[in-house]
């Protein structure tokens, strides 16, 4: 049987959605097909950031489309994320039901730091630059402007930000009815700089040496300083403030009149102009190229797993291990128990938990204690929050939430009404997660240099997923005897939830 080569990646930006798919033929890369639509996401947000249902309607109807071209990719095949408008919608659920039935592949929505490390990524790989060299990537969207700075040959960037600027949400503050002058557009542009004035410094620090820009505004300002002349298209401040003379003289957005602005591009522009100049000046910036690759085009790499590309999040949760100073003898020790458990609870469950939200067990048992150098009282809340609201590189919204929902939930009373809503993982799968890591995490309590696992046995009540039975062998009690008084007590915690149920059973 011929193998798969064909990837996908799709993108629901906050101006426009787009599907790109690749086919892999020895080793070698090839597009072969593309899809743009223009949905507007971000202008179908309200004051109180919720969507519009006819914008709602928009993104579905383009999903539909694109789920049509998808037909028969496997699901490890295609990579769905969205990005700001999505991450700051608070009626986002409404959006991701109505996304699901009509487009069989899950959506991601990732973070803005995540957005960046990607954007980088998918630069860097692309872009031929020097060992020496610190480089500086920034990408205005619809929503939101990222920005990273890495140095060398190093995929991972040292510094990524996002920011709450994008064309699309500027044109509405800043340019009522598209009309252009001065004072609105330096509006635009000082409210760009204040959204960056605390990064300043450090970024001047780092010293640049090469600087590239991504997606559709700085792809336009680089076509039109083309139109005007300039042959080589990179931007510097003369170039960008004789481009920003010219636009300035024409009343409206739709005045513009330069070959390569497209009509949908004008109704954008020039508020991404005032974002991007804003930025440009306070960093002083000295040139800047642009770059056609960017947040795309980082996904696919790792989808595909290019060279060296291992799994970001397992990096991601042994520097944050480190970071906050985990006994990692005694983390390591729980993650064992849990994979332990795990194995002979899905040799036994009727139903197979996919191996992603099976790592992510993992990684809560390895990052359950990060919240003790707060205090070891309610370090369960603790190590949350730090999880919760830390930047973890390769993680996305969801995948993050779990991660910190599990470790919520880790010890004392669990609160199943709390558990938040999730459109990635199932209900069903959660809550084994989160007994196995109780589990493990209670037995390891006294922190025993090796305790000997084969001491015990997870046992399921047949199809009840959620009543567990714990079998010990009574010499290893023997023992341990404190370890019987702490399951003693989490049977309570069961107790109280209901179709919930731990037994204990001691065996020869």
């Amino acid at each position: 049987m011929k193998k798969f080569n064909e990837y996908a990646v799709v993108d629901l930006g906050s101006n426009s959605f787009h599907m790109v798919i690749i086919r892999v033929i020895n080793d070698a890369i090839q597009v072969i097909y593309k899809n743009k639509k223009n949905i507007h996401l971000a202008t179908g947000l309200n004051v109180n950031n919720e969507l519009s249902e006819s914008s709602i309607m928009r993104g579905a109807q383009c999903l539909a489309l694109f789920a049509e071209r998808l037909n028969g990719f496997p699901q490890e095949h295609v990579r769905v994320v969205a990005t700001h408008t999505l991450r700051v919608a608070k009626n986002k659920q409404k959006f991701l039901m109505a996304a699901a039935k009509v487009f069989p592949f899950p959506i991601e929505i990732i973070s803005g730091q995540e957005e960046a490390r990607l954007v980088y990524l998918g630069t860097m790989t692309a872009e031929s630059t020097s060992s020496t060299d610190t480089k500086f990537v920034i990408d205005i969207g619809g929503g939101s402007t990222e920005i990273a700075i890495g140095k060398g040959n190093d995929l991972k960037p040292l510094i990524v930000a996002s920011r709450p600027m994008g064309c699309v949400t500027y044109t509405k503050q800043f340019f009522h009815d598209q009309k252009i002058n001065v004072v609105s557009f330096q509006r635009a542009k000082l409210a760009a700089e204040q959204q960056i004035e605390g990064m300043v410094n450090t970024i001047k620090k780092l010293n640049i040496t090469v600087a590239f820009g991504t997606s559709g505004t700085i792809k336009s300002i680089y076509q039109i300083l083309l139109d005007l002349g300039v042959c080589d298209g990179i931007i510097t401040p003369k170039r960008l403030d004789d481009l920003i003379g010219y636009i300035l003289e024409f009343e409206s957005f739709h005045d513009i009149n330069y070959p390569s602005l497209s009509q949908e591009r004008k109704n954008v522009f020039v508020s991404g102009l005032a974002i991007f100049s804003g930025i440009f000046n306070a960093l002083g910036l000295e040139a800047l190229q642009f770059s056609p690759c960017a947040l795309r085009e980082g996904i696919f790499y790792e989808l595909i797993g290019g060279p060296n590309c291992q799994d970001i999040r397992q990096n991601t949760a042994q520097s944050l291990s480190e970071h906050y100073n985990i006994d990692q003898r005694h983390a390591k020790q729980v993650v064992k128990t849990a994979k332990y458990f795990f194995s002979q609870w899905q040799q036994q469950a009727p139903i197979t938990i996919p191996p992603n939200i099976e790592s992510i067990l993992y990684w809560a048992a390895l990052l359950h204690e990060v919240g003790l150098t707060i205090n070891f009282s309610s370090i369960h809340k603790h190590s949350s929050y730090i999880l919760k609201n830390s930047n973890l590189p390769g993680f996305n919204e969801e995948q993050q939430l779990l991660l910190s929902t599990l470790v919520r939930y880790h010890r004392k009373s669990i609160n199943i009404d709390a558990i938040p809503y999730f459109s990635l993982f199932e209900y069903k799968h959660i809550i084994p997660l989160m007994q196995i890591l109780r589990l493990s995490i209670l037995i390891n309590n006294q922190r025993n240099s090796e305790i000997d696992l084969q001491a015990f046995r997870l046992k399921l009540l047949k199809n009840k997923l959620t009543k567990v039975t714990l079998e010990i062998n009574h010499e290893f009690v023997e023992n341990n005897k404190l370890i019987l008084l702490d399951l003693e007590q989490e049977k309570k915690y069961w107790k109280a939830i209901n179709d919930w149920k731990l037994s204990i059973e001691l065996v020869n």
